[in-house]
């Protein structure tokens, strides 16, 4: 089986849904009073003016319909489609940078501790191999006892 794609932009498939919704409000109109149907009929000449500003502006799309009723929307390239690409990756960019950061920060901070550390060993009066004997660990229990 054989699948095909049919290739429709947004203004075909917008003209489609704008028959649509026309042939179903000018079945009502024929028993609305006269200046109702007036108002409508000039706000729909302000409508479709607007319609076709906003077309001239609007980027480039394209609908690719299959048979089995997938539908995918290509934008066009352009330069709202570079911001668009931009604000995905902006976020991504700025969890790499804030994770760097904090890797910086947190090693700085670990070579501190250990900078405080030896500084405190080696201005103490005792000598580092103190620290090692058995003795002294006695000794700071029974001091920190009384």
């Amino acid at each position: 089986m054989k699948n095909t794609v049919a290739h429709h932009t947004g203004a075909d498939i917008e003209k489609a849904v704008a028959r649509a919704i026309t042939s179903r409000l000018n079945e009502s109109t024929q028993t609305l009073p006269h200046d109702i149907t007036e108002r409508l009929k000039v706000a729909r000449a302000q409508a479709l003016a607007r319609r076709k500003i906003a077309l001239e502006t609007a980027p480039a799309q394209q609908v690719l319909l299959s048979q089995s009723g997938q539908a995918s929307v290509q934008m066009g390239s352009g330069f709202k489609n570079l911001w668009m690409q931009l604000g995905s990756w902006l976020p991504l960019l700025a969890l790499i940078t804030g994770m760097l950061v904090i890797d910086t920060l947190q090693d700085e901070f670990s070579a501190q501790e250990i900078a405080d550390v030896d500084t405190q060993l080696l201005t103490d009066p005792l000598p580092p191999s103190a620290y090692t004997d058995p003795g002294f660990a006695q000794f700071l229990r029974t001091a920190q006892e009384k």
